[in-house]
């Protein structure tokens, strides 16, 4: 059960909660939330994902409770934090974002590249950002776990060793206590500031005149990234437009600005507008409907530290990016999904130093490779000259770099990988190659679960427990009571129940590139950590162990270590 409780002498409010600790044989014991500042998609993402493992929050939300319509904020969303999305909220987001039918990349006139998505290959999903929200709103208005406390601005952050202490300001200046206090605030982010990591990067690395209207194109339902368009352009123009479909007929299109601090008026914006429909239409500007404009400004930016002992930085106020397509928003859900888990753990069973500092090993890693490519890229594609020597083809090298960040691949656009994680193994007896690296999510393959179900594998992630996966063809054509006590089941399943932290026995007709018999061990958050060939217990338990920051002996040594990464 949770209690709330107001001490109203020293206008402090606590939010406990009691779970039974039978592992440590404690019994009844009250536990104080993760605190979570900031209430945009990444701050809401993590009260979800935290929730669904038995973990309260309370998020500190500075605004009323709710988020402006703007047609013109969105997000570009990957298939794998699309599936994140759709896990913890229950929607389809196909249902309020618009899936795209494919992809064209034209230079002038000439079409350089067509990519159609027919379902075997992931498909980008835009939403506007405040839909995004309030689905996860909604999906927390039900949540018994999580307390949501609106015009609560942090002001003041007290740690020790056991908890954080959280200070907001307003009419009734409130003290909030938690086990762990996560700051998704944002790129001025009160959370960092306060614990002084610095945020180094440049600014203002691109430039975007940006509109939503509803209109009809020539084209249904796919993004176009169209450079050096061949009519004259008004004002000043980088020569690069990007049109992305919404729901209802409704795109955003991005103009690229040229360096600098030019004011993009709205009668220059306007008549972009009329410049690039006609231009697209063949000559007559087709009727439209304006719904939002703005400027875009991308920033390249990266904290120090992710971790300061019980803080954790997570979305924009730890990194910034967004430049040649990339899309902060993605790497921030991906944040959240990496941690939810670890703190999860930390949580119910007590410190897990190493694994909790593996966050800002792994996330950093990732998001810092994706910088460097972008920086990298950047005045080969902006400065004109050069290109050979980074991609062969010249004007087809450069859209072939911009499509892998609009289209989610490659160095600038693919999830990344914890292939150098603290948490990796290290190498095994009995391990063998399939097509998923270490440390790289996992194909999302259909399997049977333990209640003899048909479930796609990122159904079962984001519970908190290990998957393992065991390939068997034909199973798929048989109940599972027939199979389930037969071959190397039953020795498997000892194995499973044996391992260091709850787990799920999957089984699966096929996996890309795994014989029959081959044994994955998955990451709650879809990662992959090992692949074995047959059923080997103690290399599986080993791999685990490391999984979850190594044997419980070095948890403790590390714990009295207070955690600093």
């Amino acid at each position: 059960m949770h209690t709330f409780c107001d001490r109203a002498p020293c206008s402090t409010f606590v939010f406990t909660y009691v779970s039974q600790d039978n592992t440590a044989g404690r019994g009844r014991r009250a536990v104080d939330p993760v605190i979570i500042v900031g209430a945009g998609p990444v701050g809401l993402t993590l009260a979800l994902a935290l929730a669904r493992q038995e973990v309260p929050c309370v998020v500190l939300d500075e605004g009323p409770g709710k988020d402006e319509p703007r047609a013109a904020r969105t997000v570009v969303l990957r298939e794998d934090t699309a599936a994140l999305i759709e896990r913890l909220t229950g929607v389809p987001l196909d249902e309020v974002g618009a899936q795209w039918a494919g992809w064209r990349s034209v230079r002038r006139k000439q079409v350089m590249r067509e990519v159609f998505f027919d379902g075997t290959e992931p498909i980008p999903l835009h939403i506007t950002q405040h839909v995004l929200t309030g689905l996860l709103r909604s999906a927390l208005a039900g949540e018994r776990l999580v307390k949501i406390a609106v015009d609560s601005r942090l002001d003041g952050i007290e740690q020790e060793p056991s908890g954080v202490t959280a200070h907001t300001r307003g009419p009734k200046g409130t003290w909030w206590r938690g086990s762990y206090l996560v700051g998704c605030d944002g790129p001025r982010s009160t959370v960092r500031k306060l614990q002084d990591i610095r945020f180094p990067g440049r600014t203002a690395v691109e430039r975007h005149a940006v509109a939503a209207l509803r209109t009809e194109l020539p084209w249904h339902n796919e993004a176009l990234l169209h450079r050096m368009p061949p009519w004259r352009m008004s004002g000043p123009s980088a020569g690069e437009i990007t049109a992305r479909p919404l729901p209802d007929g409704v795109w955003r299109l991005d103009w690229l600005l040229p360096p600098g601090k030019d004011l993009v008026t709205p009668e220059l914006l306007l008549t972009r507008i009329r410049e690039t429909l006609a231009g697209w239409s063949g000559g007559a500007t087709p009727p439209y409907e304006l719904l939002d404009t703005g400027v875009h400004t991308v920033h390249h930016r990266l904290a120090r530290r992710w971790r300061a002992e019980r803080v954790f930085l997570a979305g924009d106020a730890a990194h910034l990016l967004g430049a040649l397509g990339t899309h902060g928003l993605d790497e921030g859900l991906r944040d959240a999904d990496n941690l939810a888990w670890k703190l999860a753990l930390a949580w119910h069973h007590g410190p897990h130093e190493a694994l909790l500092d593996s966050y800002q090993a792994e996330r950093r890693a990732v998001v810092a490779a994706r910088l460097r490519a972008a920086d990298q890229a950047l005045p080969l594609l902006r400065g004109g000259g050069g290109l050979r020597s980074y991609v062969p083809g010249s004007s087809r090298g450069h859209d072939t770099l911009l499509t892998d960040g609009h289209l989610g691949q490659g160095q600038l656009g693919a999830p990344g990988a914890y292939a150098e994680s603290p948490l990796a193994p290290g190498p095994l007896e009995g391990e063998v190659p399939v097509d998923t690296p270490p440390g790289s999510p996992v194909a999302d393959v259909r399997v049977t679960a333990e209640d003899g179900t048909f479930v796609r594998l990122s159904d079962r992630l984001g519970r908190g427990a290990l998957l393992v996966v065991l390939i068997a063809p034909g199973t798929g054509v048989w109940e599972r009571k027939h199979w389930a006590r037969a071959g190397i089941m039953p020795r498997l399943a000892a194995a499973v129940t044996a391992l260091p932290h709850p787990a799920e026995l999957l089984v699966a007709e096929s996996y890309p590139g795994a014989a029959a018999h081959t044994v994955l061990l998955v990451r709650p958050d879809g990662h992959l950590v090992s692949a074995f060939g047959g059923v080997r217990p103690e290399e599986l338990y080993a791999a685990a162990e490391a999984t979850l920051g190594g044997p419980a002996k070095a948890q403790a040594g590390a714990g009295a270590a207070a955690g600093s990464p």
